[in-house]
């Protein structure tokens, strides 16, 4: 199984809008309809700081290299500007 932690720095007072955009798009449901997706969640941190974080569980990383390949994925890079700074991503096989 392949876990991503995907950490979205955004600009300010724009995590809850990147969320919602994220959502209204439906990259979010349309990546828990992958193949091998097992998770796929958003969280926001509870002190209200301008971060989104992203936890994705894979199957295997043939199915996750396919997830990348989706054109619902390559949607997110048409509108992530407007909302984030930086992204950093941890990956675990576990």
């Amino acid at each position: 199984m392949i876990v991503l932690n995907v950490s979205y720095k955004c600009r300010l007072g724009m995590a809850k809008a990147f969320l919602e955009r994220l959502e209204s798009e439906g990259i979010g449901a349309a990546s828990r309809a992958d193949a091998g997706n097992i998770k796929y969640d958003y969280y926001l941190p509870a002190d209200g700081s301008d971060e989104l974080l992203l936890v994705e569980k894979w199957e295997s990383a043939e199915l996750l290299a396919l997830h990348a390949k989706q054109p619902h994925l390559a949607k997110i890079a048409e509108f992530k500007s407007e909302y984030v700074l930086d992204t950093a991503l941890d990956r675990f096989e576990v």
